[in-house]
């Protein structure tokens, strides 16, 4: 394998680890750890329940934000985390002005970025077990030209 240090595919790696840590340590743990506080006023904008609601953030912050990590389905474990994001701008802060929600902002352009780009120099790459349809291994590929 050959790693250039200044390259676009390491950028992405950098990005991808410390956003995943970030989105990680910040966002998802917090929300797992006191799930019984949060569950009764989490909001619902969805219509699914609070409960609900909160389980799949935290899905989408603490599973999906471990495979950004890790570089495992890049793309596939974006998608959760790019709804969460489209939410949380347009629907929980969709009335608040831009400093509160320019986090949210944020985030969902970094992942729309990794997801168009790929996960980077380091990862693991699933996609050399699924079959070996293109659609499938393009959304659960790393982003690696071959």
């Amino acid at each position: 394998m050959n790693i250039k240090l200044f390259s676009s595919a390491t950028a992405l790696t950098v990005l991808r680890i410390s956003v995943g840590i970030w989105m990680l340590v910040y966002h998802g743990w917090p929300k797992l750890q006191n799930f019984a506080v949060y569950s009764g006023q989490f909001p619902d904008p969805i219509f699914l329940g609070s409960q609900l609601s909160l389980l799949l953030v935290i899905f989408a912050e603490v599973f999906c934000s471990i495979c950004v990590i890790f570089g495992v389905a890049i793309r596939a474990v974006l998608i959760p985390l790019i709804i969460t994001m489209l939410v949380a701008v347009f629907i929980i802060h969709g009335a608040d002005p831009m400093a509160k929600k320019e986090l949210a902002c944020l985030y969902l352009f970094i992942y729309s970025a990794l997801f168009l780009g790929g996960a980077g120099n380091f990862k693991l790459n699933v996609a050399n077990v699924l079959p070996k349809n293109k659609w499938i291994v393009w959304v659960f590929d790393s982003g690696e030209r071959r």
